[in-house]
């Protein structure tokens, strides 16, 4: 259905009919309007930008790419920047100015009020990744002396603007945080009601310098529509809210995914990142990983005699690297999503270590099972070399299961984030030791010097 709509309205876009355009474009949702716009020039996004009514024109700028909003910037005249600045809320306006040339930062903070100058500023200021970086001001803040009647008295006049009106927080003379109130609180009770009576003192909150992934963690953990964030001096300065930390949870999830496939995170969407910045991103941890692979190379050169006896042992090799490396995976991945999501600590390692171990030796057993009967039937009289294989494999699996789930917590511990002790690293690892366990095997039992 929306393809159909915006095809229609590229038709009129074409044959310059804006007003049948109009009619359309009011009726679509903001973020849809946006994906048309990315669709059009740089003029006709400008011709478009400036045909939709004032409310809906700045909802669909914060919708639009940096790109697009640059382009809009550029074209537009300062009176008409000014009142879009006004109307964005602070969050966009600050996500949009971090992405921002200089110079054009500078033209829109010219333009935009002293009042508004100073809260972007301030903004600004606070670290990248924070719970102060992702907030916004635009709250609604409550007295607990105000009865029902006069809170929804306040929130009529001055909720409009206001990101969210579901969730309030009460506040004394001094902005300091103490209860939390909705609007459900305040339907349920009497006008003559007052809020220190209904309101709720034990409030979730973050800190400003506070990681946005801790943010996250509360929302998913308490269920929360929005979440009020306070200074040094528990002062709330702002809120964050649910769409905001869903884009917080869609980019850590994407750089958590981009760690675990040995690349550095990248900003941009991949359509739009360049081929130089895409292979400087991925060419470092190959890099890494190649030299590192080097070491199987040497533990398969120290072997060679033991395979020059007896050339079969090459063939599984690959079986075995694989299987361990695979297998080390699995458990890095469900360990390193359980860190994600708040389900395991650094503390549980030994419970998460004992419970891989078991895990390994049901599957090693399963494996070697399957193994065993399968060697045996391709290779018959090799029985010494078929258990060969097969405990080689049982103890790389348990290797892998061990490394896999003990590396990323350890990488918590040291501070350093988890996701890079993903499949290829660990891969790496488990490769270089299973090729000794093998060859010390094989030299034990078949009597190989």
């Amino acid at each position: 259905m929306r393809d159909y709509k915006f095809e229609e309205m590229m038709r009129l876009v074409e044959a310059r009919d804006f007003r049948a355009l109009k009619e359309m474009l009011v009726q679509l949702p903001e973020a849809d309007t946006a994906d048309f716009m990315e669709e059009l020039n740089r003029e006709k996004t400008v011709v478009v930008f400036r045909m939709l009514p004032k409310e809906q024109a700045t909802e669909v700028f914060a919708f639009l790419p940096v790109e697009k909003q640059q382009e809009i910037i550029d074209s537009i005249t300062d009176a008409e920047l000014q009142t879009v600045i006004e109307d964005l809320f602070v969050d966009d306006a600050v996500d949009m100015l971090e992405e921002f040339p200089a110079n054009v930062v500078k033209r829109v903070l010219k333009n935009a009020r002293p009042s508004t100058r100073k809260l972007i500023n301030l903004f600004l200021q606070y670290p990248e990744n924070s719970a102060g970086s992702i907030m916004t001001a635009e709250y609604m803040a409550l007295k607990k002396h105000m009865t029902v009647e006069e809170a929804f008295a306040y929130i009529r006049r001055h909720g409009v603007d206001k990101e969210t009106i579901y969730t309030c927080y009460v506040t004394d003379g001094k902005r300091t945080l103490e209860g939390v109130v909705t609007v459900k609180d305040l339907l349920m009770n009497p006008y003559e009601t007052r809020l220190e009576d209904i309101m709720d003192p034990y409030v979730i909150k973050a800190v400003t310098a506070e990681d946005q992934e801790e943010v996250a963690e509360k929302f998913t953990r308490y269920d929360l529509l929005s979440l009020p964030v306070v200074d040094g001096e528990d002062r709330l300065v702002g809120i964050v809210t649910v769409d905001d930390i869903v884009d917080v949870m869609e980019q850590e999830a994407t750089e958590d995914f981009e760690k675990m496939a040995a690349m550095v995170p990248s900003e941009k969407p991949y359509l739009k990142t360049s081929i130089f910045m895409l292979a400087k991103n991925r060419i470092m941890w190959l890099l890494i990983l190649m030299v590192s692979s080097m070491i199987t190379g040497g533990i398969l050169a120290k072997y060679e005699n033991a395979f020059a006896v007896l050339p079969l042992l090459v063939t599984f090799i690959p079986m075995l690297t694989d299987t361990g490396g695979n297998a080390g995976s699995q458990s890095s991945t469900l360990v390193i999503r359980g860190m994600a999501v708040g389900e395991i600590e650094p503390s549980d390692i030994f419970r998460v270590l004992w419970k891989e171990l078991r895990v390994g030796l049901v599957v090693g057993i399963i494996l070697g099972a399957v193994n065993y009967v399968q060697l045996v039937i391709r290779f018959p009289g090799n029985e010494q070399i078929c258990l060969t294989v097969v405990l080689s494999l049982f103890a790389t699996v348990l290797l892998a299961k061990t490394v896999g789930s003990v590396l990323p917590m350890a990488a918590r511990m040291l501070r350093l984030d988890p996701a890079i002790m993903a499949a290829p690293l660990i891969t790496t690892i488990v490769d270089a030791f299973s090729l000794v366990i093998y060859f010390q095997i094989a030299c034990k039992l078949l009597k190989l010097a």
